[in-house]
């Protein structure tokens, strides 16, 4: 099992708690991105840069993800598509993303990207709070102790 995280927009508090599950279990653990992600050196923990450009980071982590591996991302369509691939997918507020799930976030996330490119204001995300981390925490935890 490797962990492939989305790291354009990964949290600098869940990229520390990757750091620290990476350290203490030995799990490969890769931050894909495109902009050079600083990362503990460690011969496990590893940042890939890849080019600028809509879905590019996405992309490589489909390409490289396999069956079995755990990927951190908060982008649906992309859980979407390592889910298909066998891997499994949490996001950085700790969302286990299911086969069983996954459509149904699809839907919202198409529902919303409709209201707002008809001009209603939805608003973003909330801040990470201390339950969305704690959540994160215990649900990697949880995969990592599986494997």
């Amino acid at each position: 099992m490797k962990i492939w995280v989305d790291a354009d927009a990964c949290p600098k508090v869940i990229r520390e708690t990757l750091f620290r599950a990476a350290e203490r279990t030995g799990v490969d653990c890769i931050f894909v991105a495109n902009h050079r992600v600083p990362v503990p050196t460690r011969t496990n923990i590893k940042s890939i840069q890849v080019e600028s450009g809509f879905d590019v980071a996405d992309n490589e982590i489909v390409r490289l993800a396999e069956k079995g591996d755990l990927i951190i991302t908060s982008d649906i369509p992309l859980a979407d598509e390592v889910i298909t691939k066998g891997a499994l997918a949490l996001s950085p507020r700790g969302e286990l993303y299911t086969k069983e799930t996954i459509k149904a976030r699809l839907n919202i996330r198409d529902f919303m990207d409709t209201m707002r490119s008809s001009g209603i204001q939805t608003g973003g995300p909330s801040a990470l709070s201390q339950t969305d981390r704690r959540e994160f925490a215990n649900h990697l935890d949880r995969v990592l102790a599986k494997r």
